[in-house]
Formats: C-alpha cells, sequence, structure tokens
C-alpha cells in the first residue's frame, strides 16, 4: 500500500495526469475527493522525505479546493500548470 499512494501521490505532480482525472469525472466523486484527504499524511515529514517531485504536495494543497479541480479539467488550463511548472524548473537549476 505504501508503494501505491506514494506513486500515486508523486503522479500528482504531473498537471497533465491531475487533468486526465479531471476530464474522466474521478474529481466529482465524493470517495476521490475523500481518498485525497486521506492522502495528506503524506505531508508529515516521516512520508515527505520519500516524495521526489515536490509540486505533488502543491497539486495534492489545490485539489481540496473545487474550483481547481473544474478548473484542471480544462486542457488549456492543464498545459498552462504544465508550462509554468516547466518554467520553474528550467528556472531553479
Amino acid at each position: 500500500r505504501f508503494a501505491l499512494e506514494l506513486e500515486f501521490v508523486m503522479s500528482l505532480a504531473n498537471p497533465r495526469y491531475v487533468h486526465h482525472l479531471a476530464s474522466t469525472g474521478a474529481m466529482d466523486d465524493p470517495a476521490f475527493i475523500a481518498y485525497l484527504e486521506y492522502l495528506r499524511y503524506w505531508e508529515q515529514p516521516q512520508y515527505a522525505k520519500f516524495v521526489h517531485y515536490p509540486h505533488a504536495f502543491y497539486f495534492l494543497e489545490q485539489l481540496r479546493r473545487p474550483e481547481f479541480r473544474k478548473a484542471m479539467a480544462n486542457p488549456r488550463l492543464a498545459e498552462q500548470a504544465h508550462a509554468h511548472q516547466f518554467w520553474h524548473w528550467q528556472r531553479s537549476r
């Protein structure tokens, strides 16, 4: 379970994957929203040290907001998030 949840949390760092989840309707499922809330334990230091992509924490936090979940269903906004993320990675080296 540890490895599966870690992989899923890290996949949230990918705006295109978040868009996929939003466009398939997963973000409208109350059980999925509850699962995202449950996954917040990964923010605790003893678990966070295993997450290789820190943007996953940003997206996990933003996905708590209904307006963000709705926005990520829009492919243009998802690509814009991806472009901003890429720019950030280029500038932080």
